[in-house]
């Protein structure tokens, strides 16, 4: 049984990108893995000031929800990354995200990735930069090993991932963590 942590960034709750993070969440859970799912969006996290007070203490300055969630990333086996694509990058929600884990940033290893991305746009190369944010952070990560990535393309309003391929590859590789 494996630690699977899935950080949904959709600002939008049951958006595309949450909803295929829920089919990845069932599709592990059927698998019997320990899942938790959070959207980051329903948490305070403030931006990383760059004070570099973590360097000094190990523990941000900031007093926010983010310390336990550094926390339950350094503890899961498996993150999975989701996001819309805004303007061909991730949303600002886990961009402060990724920024903040640097109070313990090395203590984030050995971790499988998975990668979750919608967009509005048709084109599969849409979601190229926001893949290679994701893989930016994943290089940072020692011992990180990509396992899968799935692209939900041409869903911009809410809801119509439930029409498109995503939704079963989502759920089949949940099933596969």
């Amino acid at each position: 049984m494996k630690k699977v942590l899935i950080l949904s960034g959709s600002p939008r709750k049951n958006g595309n990108s949450d909803m295929l993070c829920d089919e990845f969440e069932k599709g592990a859970t059927e698998a019997g893995h320990k899942v938790e799912k959070i959207r980051i969006a329903e948490k305070k996290i403030g931006y990383c000031r760059a004070c570099y007070a973590c360097k000094e203490t190990g523990v941000c300055a900031i007093k926010d929800d983010m310390a336990e969630i550094l926390q339950k990333m350094i503890d899961a086996d498996v993150l999975v990354l989701a996001s819309p694509v805004y303007f061909y990058s991730i949303d600002a929600q886990l961009k402060t995200l990724i920024d903040r884990t640097v109070a313990r940033w090395l203590e984030v290893k050995d971790k499988e990735f998975y990668y979750i991305v919608t967009a509005a746009d048709e084109e599969l190369s849409s979601a190229d930069t926001t893949l290679a944010c994701f893989r930016g952070y994943a290089a940072c990560v020692e011992g990180a090993k990509e396992m899968g990535a799935i692209c939900g393309m041409g869903t911009y309003e809410k809801g119509e991932i439930k029409s498109k391929s995503a939704m079963i590859e989502a759920y089949e590789m949940g099933k596969r963590v």
